[in-house]
């Protein structure tokens, strides 16, 4: 038994009899979204799990615990209270040492996923290098993470704001194959496009799991990144997005915003300049993802039955 494992009644029922899972991210609900959207969106992720025939497992940390599973209760708490810890690999330990609520970032979702036996898991986006790394060294454990947990990851890209030729160029050196998903070209985040190719690309959950299936079969350790673009009736354009990041940074430059500050600001700043259009975006980017995952896990779940 793993006592640091606390694993949802419904989560380790279905783990048990095969039943497909598909793990959530917890910081998005805590630090990514503000409230009530956060609270509601994260219900409609779950809701689209369910819908498309697999049991969702939003991860957090809860009184000493690796929670895999979060109750009701549980989840709005992550959503409303203002003392839930941002945890990353590197707080884990603390955080879970203190006995404090934790909300799992990208990183310690793969992690804690990997280690209840959960194969794939949704977010908005994947973390990475940070703009101006060259002075900072800001570089997201989510990449390192995702190199070494064999966990396949549907999401809309790297957030925006980031460095994306940089981290897909990182994502390369460490062995994390990028797959579009019913794409050629890496989304922005909050657009479909960002000029950037990928080698790889699938059309279909059932193309998804087979390169999973070959990826772990090969003794590959590394996890799997699948590009899941935007809904087309929410995303903005490529050009519009790169202008308000622009105004964004320039904006947080003259303010002197500095270290972990600087994407919250940006994050607001781009809320506002297009009018909520982003929030809009991170929403329907998120079920999108969500309902996608719920697709790959139940293809790759037959694979594993076969």
């Amino acid at each position: 038994m793993d006592k640091e494992l606390f694993v949802h009644e419904e989560v380790a029922a279905a783990l048990a009899d095969g039943t497909p899972v598909v793990a959530l991210e917890s910081t998005v609900i805590s630090h990514g979204l503000p409230h009530p959207h956060n609270l509601e969106t994260a219900r409609g992720m779950e809701a689209a799990i369910r819908a498309g025939g697999a049991v969702p497992a939003t991860i957090a940390v809860f009184n000493g615990k690796l929670v895999v599973g979060t109750s009701a209760g549980e989840l709005a708490l992550l959503a409303e209270s203002k003392d839930v810890a941002k945890v990353s690999r590197a707080d884990l330990a603390a955080v879970v040492a203190s006995g404090r609520a934790g909300a799992t970032t990208v990183a310690t979702t793969a992690l804690i996923a990997a280690r209840a036996g959960i194969r794939v898991f949704a977010t908005g986006g994947i973390g990475g290098v940070h703009r101006g790394v060259e002075e900072t060294l800001d570089i997201s454990a989510d990449l390192t993470e995702l190199a070494r947990t064999p966990v396949a990851v549907v999401c809309a890209g790297a957030k925006a704001i980031l460095d994306l030729p940089r981290t897909l160029e990182m994502l390369e050196t460490l062995g994390v194959p990028v797959v579009g998903y019913g794409t050629n070209e890496l989304p922005a985040f909050y657009s479909r496009e960002s000029g950037l190719r990928l080698q790889s690309r699938v059309d279909s959950a059932e193309e998804a799991a087979r390169l999973m299936a070959t990826q772990w079969g090969l003794g590959l350790s590394a996890g799997i990144v699948f590009a899941n673009p935007p809904p087309v009736g929410s995303a903005l354009g490529r050009h519009e997005l790169e202008g308000l990041i622009a105004k964004a940074l320039a904006s947080a430059a003259a303010e002197k915003i500095q270290g972990k500050r600087v994407t919250p600001y940006l994050l607001e700043a781009l809320s506002k300049g297009s009018g909520g259009r982003t929030l809009t975006a991170n929403i329907a980017l998120l079920l999108n993802n969500a309902r996608v995952a719920a697709e790959v896990a139940v293809a790759y779940g037959a694979i594993d039955e076969g």
